[in-house]
């Protein structure tokens, strides 16, 4: 991170402290608001993190597709290698980086599949060729070449080309459900402001606790 912050992004766009703020995700909501006005591209993006069976992290970056106060959800091929990792140890890792606004913030808990019923109710707002897709791609598996996946893409394209697309039985959702939820906010000279959430289950009340730098 650089140790200058361009002059808006001194004070708070919100108004106000956000580490004043008693509960995480109405602060959330508020920063994931101003993200989406103020990042370019994908503000919505963030960082999975997971383990394997040997306990050797694996991170890569996902959309996130919603959020209450029961979690965070994402969209997956549940043949992949995230699906396995999730289902060996049903927690997750997540990271949001905003750089147009020098903020991060954090969360770790547990995971949960979310129901048949949110899950098609997400898919139907996929646009085609991405319902196309999803039946196409065997994600993480080896693929012989890019022409394989065109076949296969045209192939289904062809099966479903009347009608709606309906979801296929192993694309589904996964919602991580935060013990733990950090904001992170840039300051000059390194001088960074944190706070963290923390609650001993998801019927246990938010504690905050204000970090170092």
């Amino acid at each position: 991170m650089s140790d200058a912050a361009p002059i808006e992004h001194q004070g708070w766009l919100t108004g106000g402290d956000f580490t004043a703020a008693d509960e995480p995700f109405r602060l959330f909501a508020t920063w994931f608001a101003e993200a989406k006005r103020a990042e370019p591209v994908n503000p919505d993006a963030m960082a999975v993190a997971t383990v394997d069976a040997s306990g050797m992290p694996n991170v890569r970056m996902v959309l996130l597709k919603g959020f209450d106060e029961g979690g965070f959800v994402f969209y997956t091929n549940l043949g992949s290698v995230k699906a396995d990792e999730l289902g060996g140890s049903a927690k997750a890792a997540l990271t949001f980086y905003w750089k147009s606004l020098q903020r991060q913030v954090r969360a770790r808990g547990i995971v949960e599949p979310v129901s048949a019923e949110e899950a098609d109710a997400y898919f139907a707002t996929r646009s085609r060729m991405a319902q196309i897709g999803a039946w196409a791609s065997k994600q993480s598996q080896a693929l012989e070449s890019r022409m394989a996946f065109e076949k296969a893409i045209a192939r289904y394209a062809a099966k479903f080309a009347i009608g709606t697309v309906p979801r296929p039985p192993f694309w589904s959702g996964y919602r991580v459900v935060p013990a733990e939820i950090e904001f992170w906010q840039e300051r000059l000279y390194r001088l960074h402001d944190r706070i963290v959430f923390r609650r001993d289950g998801t019927a246990a009340p938010w504690s905050k606790t204000r970090l170092y730098p």
